[in-house]
């Protein structure tokens, strides 16, 4: 049979526009790689300031990638604003917050009671139970920025190494943002794949409870011995124990700290129950925003922690002041890792590993991990990781039933936590809460987070068997 000339052409430009692209496509992962290489390298061995590695690692991926430099400057300055514009305000907010609870004696009280309750080794199993609870309904950065004072308290109260106490409340917090609504992630992948909510959350409930035992006490009792993590010197002064002629009441102290959990708890409830554009609706979504219900939290904080307390306007005030300086660093570092995830967005990196996902041959629910982990390392970003693989995947799920598009959405969810790195503004949140150093930071939140991940995926694949 002879084939025509004209086809012959057109089969070869096709072949040759393939190799182009996939050769492009090999080039962006491994200048994306050789940024990665190069941000550990800056920090770890020579000591360079983490933002600064970071910049210079979002340059070094941005011209491998072909990326003029004024628009890997454009990238990165948007990527960092973006992620200063919600995360930093929320982190600045957590800290005057924290400093209040310190200084007022709120947060010692709420570690006295909680000791009444628990004592030596059942203390971190305390800590994951009481991230579960604050965590359920906030992002991972406003539950870290909550929980922060009680963890460095109770740490100093009971004695322990204070990652023994940091790592059941981290693993708490990552497992419910991974999995269950309403954290966005979760709830995008619901819609997405049309799985039915109050399934999602039930199963979803199930295979967090052993992802927390795992990552979090178990994990926790394993590790701490195994690091020498002394306090951070500027944080743990930010929350270090004041000397108060009276304390507030426990019922005081427990209400400020969840006041944020029930503002952003029923902006969720009007999303799923209230009718839209009525006026409980809007004041339950208004109040309900992340910003506005930690910004309520401080006024809150500030008339009964501080002047409820007999102390002056001019003590609080220095208060509040005091509370921004240690996390300067924090919020520039923060900033860079969005500028670093944008910058590589900007250069096509989601649409690479797209590409390289649709071409494998494996079972359906491993697929959605796999494309989730895969954009998650690349983007360094949950909830885009998520977003994109519900997408990829939403057709292919099309006549299975809500059960299994809940499990499906579950291991999407799983995916997207799968070992966060030098690109994410999670990783940088831990490591400089705690004064960690970049292995240390790996050694904890990294496999903090891929524990919950493997679990997550080992959990899902269960069901499904079962509940096919």
């Amino acid at each position: 049979m002879r084939i025509h000339p004209h086809l012959k052409k057109e089969h070869i430009v096709i072949s040759t526009q393939l190799a182009a692209w996939a050769a492009q496509d090999t080039q962006l992962l491994l200048v994306t790689l050789l940024a990665l290489v190069a941000i550990v390298v800056l920090i770890s061995f020579l000591s360079i300031a983490p933002f600064l590695s970071i910049l210079i690692g979002t340059f070094v991926a941005g011209i491998g990638a072909g990326l003029p430099l004024e628009e890997i400057a454009k990238a990165f300055s948007k990527g960092a604003g973006s992620i200063l514009g919600e995360a930093g305000i929320i982190i600045a907010l957590g800290a005057m917050l924290g400093a209040l609870m310190a200084d007022s004696g709120a947060a010692d009280k709420i570690v006295t009671t909680l000791l009444r309750y628990a004592r030596g080794r059942a203390i971190p199993w305390m800590m994951a139970v009481v991230a579960l609870v604050i965590g359920l309904p906030l992002f991972f950065e406003v539950g870290l920025v909550m929980m922060a004072p009680i963890i460095f308290v109770m740490a100093r109260r009971s004695g322990l190494p204070i990652m023994r106490v940091a790592i059941p409340a981290l693993a708490g917090m990552t497992t419910l943002h991974a999995l269950l609504p309403p954290h966005p992630g979760p709830l995008i992948a619901v819609s997405a794949l049309h799985a039915d909510l109050g399934t999602t959350m039930l199963l979803g409930f199930l295979v967090a409870i052993p992802a927390v035992i795992i990552a979090g006490p178990l994990y926790g009792n394993f590790l701490a011995p195994r690091l020498n993590v002394a306090e951070p010197d500027q944080i743990g002064k930010l929350f270090a124990e004041r000397e108060q002629k009276s304390q507030p009441g426990f019922v005081p102290a427990l209400v400020t700290i969840l006041l944020p959990v029930v503002l952003m708890l029923g902006r969720t409830v009007a999303r799923i129950w209230v009718t839209p554009k009525t006026e409980l609706y809007e004041m339950l979504n208004f109040f309900g925003e992340p910003i506005i219900a930690l910004t309520v939290t401080v006024l809150f904080a500030v008339v009964v922690l501080g002047w409820g307390q007999g102390t002056s306007r001019f003590d609080v005030g220095a208060t509040l002041r005091k509370a921004l300086p240690p996390i300067a660093g924090l919020l520039l570092t923060i900033g860079a890792g969005g500028g670093l995830k944008q910058a590589l967005l900007t250069a096509g990196i989601s649409d690479t590993i797209t590409k390289i996902a649709a071409g494998t041959h494996v079972p359906l629910i491993l697929l959605a991990w796999i494309i989730a982990v895969a954009l998650r390392q690349a983007t360094g970003s949950a909830t885009v990781a998520t977003t994109a693989t519900a997408g990829i995947v939403a057709p292919l799920v099309a006549g299975l039933s809500a059960t299994h598009n809940s499990l499906m959405a579950l291991a999407i969810g799983a995916g997207s936590v799968f070992f966060c790195h030098v690109n994410d503004a999670g990783f940088w949140m831990v490591k400089e809460y705690f004064g960690l150093n970049l292995k240390q930071t790996l050694a904890t939140w990294s496999v903090i987070q891929t524990l919950v991940s493997v679990i997550g995926l080992g959990m899902t694949l269960l069901l499904w068997g079962i509940l096919v």
